[in-house]
């Protein structure tokens, strides 16, 4: 499966973006999915992640209650609705799935990447 993220850009603190994830290649349906950023100079983190059916979610927690990933398997596409954001939350943003029903961190257990989006978040 082919990952493409998009909508990162620009933003003042406390606002918002949305990040989108689209598939191509396979039925997304099955992938579970997650969303992870590098910041400059550091590793590259998990940030949430949800199951194939959209029925189970994790979120790291320096985002849990300002960040909602949800999925809309017929249009083959996950987002990451991102509110109050702050400038600590400037990364680069990367989506990945893969089909053994992990949706957490440990990055090594996702087989499929995007290209990663930026966003930036200006204080």
């Amino acid at each position: 499966v082919q990952l493409q993220a998009s909508g990162g850009g620009m933003v003042q603190a406390g606002g918002s973006l949305r990040l989108s994830c689209a598939a191509s290649g396979r039925t997304f349906g099955s992938y579970d999915t997650g969303w992870f950023r590098q910041a400059p100079g550091k590793e590259r983190e998990f940030v949430a992640g949800i199951s194939w059916s959209g029925g189970s979610t994790d979120y790291a927690n320096s985002v849990k209650g300002r960040f909602t990933i949800s999925r809309a398997n017929a249009e083959n596409t996950v987002y990451l609705q991102m509110d109050s954001l702050k400038p600590e939350d400037t990364a680069v943003y990367y989506c990945a799935a893969n089909s053994r029903g992990w949706y957490g961190d440990d990055e090594w257990r996702y087989a499929y990447w995007g290209q990663g989006t930026l966003v930036t978040v200006s204080s």
